[in-house]
């Protein structure tokens, strides 16, 4: 592979990355994402154009033939960028498919921001979310007044054992415990953040997996449950 097109296939990538870390802010560079990305468009087809007629040797054919490759190539981009939108709901469908507790974030025509989680095959609702910081699974319990940590989660988090004090008494799916009161910084389910909330620690070995409680669901604006699909609405 020659180092033209390494330079131009590293050029397409960088644009790439920059306008889909941009894509929400909407600005890149300190243009618009789309004239960024027509620039950039321009500015790659001017590179290919001059490397095919300044290439010596080459026959006005080949420069042809090459050239048709690449606009196909920065047309697929185009076509990318232009239904990413629709290209990142396809993705999350099927990620959403092989990994049930993997929430997926929607963002409405409106900007309205809403998390979809799909029913395990036990039939619960399993939510990998994100505490101080660091990925926990937890389990959807509406009938918990509180998000409840395991404690390995809760040390994985930042919380030390010693400085626990386990006074309040809950009840959990192997019987009753006690566990201990706290204030998580940030927890976020998908797009879905929430900051100083509510929680508890139960007791180590009480607990088989840290429950997603009302402090945190009572914080949404709704949430519904529609066929084998929770619906989160931040």
């Amino acid at each position: 592979m020659s180092r033209m097109l390494l330079l131009i296939l590293g050029a397409i990538g960088a644009t790439l990355v920059l306008l889909l870390i941009n894509d929400e802010r909407g600005m890149t560079l300190g243009m618009a994402n789309d004239t960024f990305a027509q620039a950039a468009i321009l500015g790659v087809w001017g590179v290919v154009l001059a490397a095919g007629f300044l290439r010596r040797g080459m026959r006005f054919g080949d420069v042809t033939r090459q050239l048709a490759i690449w606009l196909v190539i920065l047309f697929g981009l185009v076509a990318g960028y232009q239904y990413r939108v629709e290209l990142q709901e396809i993705a999350s469908r099927i990620t959403a498919g092989l990994i049930p507790s993997r929430p997926q974030t929607i963002i409405s025509s409106d900007g309205a921001m809403a998390v979809t989680i799909n029913k395990s095959n036990n039939g619960h609702f399993k939510a990998d979310g994100v505490v101080n910081g660091k990925t926990v699974s937890f389990l959807v319990d509406t009938g918990a007044s509180l998000v409840v940590l395991t404690m390995r989660d809760a040390e994985a988090v930042g919380f030390k054992p010693e400085d626990l004090s386990f006074t309040n008494p809950i009840s959990t799916a192997n019987g009753s415990a006690m566990a201990a009161s706290i204030r998580l910084n940030e927890i976020s389910i998908g797009g879905i953040v929430r900051r100083d909330i509510r929680a508890s620690v139960a007791e180590d070995g009480k607990l088989d997996q840290s429950l997603l409680g009302m402090s945190f669901l009572s914080s949404l604006s709704g949430y519904t449950v529609r066929q084998d699909q929770l619906l989160l609405q931040n």
